[in-house]
């Protein structure tokens, strides 16, 4: 199935990233949320990745117009009827997630794929909220998904073999490498990474130890590129915290996030998108 049109469902700071991928590679893409502040908030992240690369002499100025001009922000599904392959990128809460495939399903053409960027919720539960569960995969992204070339592939119970092999080349047109892999809480590369740096919460509560050491001697000790904490608050403490939930809930103890962990995000403190986390943040 070839990929004329996508759309992207949440404009938050993955939903912006991807946009901007599928823009970088020449396709239109229609980016949604449910308020016009989200949304313009979302363009303004996607321009400013852009201009990061106008910067840098890596494109022109009116290539840079020309990639804005192949996104197309709305509050609204009226331009999704002819959308090829939809990825939701909503806060991981299975409820929301369901109701926007509920959406999507109703107002997508009856081929399009649904796709989900969850980083560790079922798949075939997203699927059962539709009536085209083969047509609903797991397609997830890494952040910063600009830079990360890995998507993990995901079919649900139902998935078809098309949507699978779909995914596989629409992840290959994007320039990135798809790895598919089982349904299960957390998939693979989130299950190794939470595991490891629920630990590290752990140690950076018991010890001494403060989050800017511990990532430093990872980074020189073991040649990590970016340090654990620094990590995490990339993807966002929220995000990080609602994952370690769900794979707590799937696999045990070692998943439970740290209650440092927790009073961050009670207070907000939610890492870059937020202005502080483990660390603080210019804006």
């Amino acid at each position: 199935m070839y990929i004329f049109k996508t759309a992207v469902v949440g404009a938050g700071a993955m939903g912006a990233e991807i946009a901007q991928v599928i823009s970088s590679n020449g396709l239109p893409v229609v980016l949604k949320d449910i308020d016009q502040q989200l949304v313009d908030r979302g363009m303004r992240s996607i321009e400013r990745l852009y201009r990061e690369r106008v910067s840098r002499g890596k494109m022109t100025a009116q290539e840079l117009r020309d990639k804005m001009d192949l996104v197309m922000p709305t509050t609204s599904y009226n331009d999704f009827a002819d959308v090829d392959f939809a990825i939701e990128a909503v806060p991981e809460n299975m409820a929301v997630k369901k109701a926007v495939f509920a959406e999507l399903d109703n107002f997508c053409p009856r081929q399009a794929v649904l796709a989900s960027n969850t980083s560790c919720l079922s798949i075939s539960e997203m699927a059962a909220a539709t009536m085209r569960p083969g047509r609903v995969v797991g397609f997830h992204f890494f952040n910063p998904a600009s830079v990360m070339k890995l998507v993990e592939i995901i079919p649900g119970r139902e998935t078809s073999e098309e949507t699978v092999a779909t995914s596989l080349e629409f992840a290959q047109s994007l320039r990135k490498i798809p790895v598919q892999v089982k349904e299960c809480p957390g998939f693979l590369v989130n299950r190794v990474l939470m595991a490891g740096l629920m630990e590290l919460l752990r140690f950076n509560e018991e010890s001494r130890a403060s989050a800017e050491e511990i990532d430093g001697v990872l980074r020189e000790a073991v040649g990590l590129p970016m340090g654990p904490f620094l990590l995490a608050d990339m993807l966002g403490l929220d995000v990080v915290h609602d994952v370690a939930r769900t794979l707590e809930t799937a696999y045990g103890d070692r998943f439970r996030a740290p209650a440092t962990l927790r009073k961050l995000v009670e207070n907000h403190h939610l890492g870059v998108k937020s202005g502080e986390g483990f660390y603080k943040y210019t804006r």
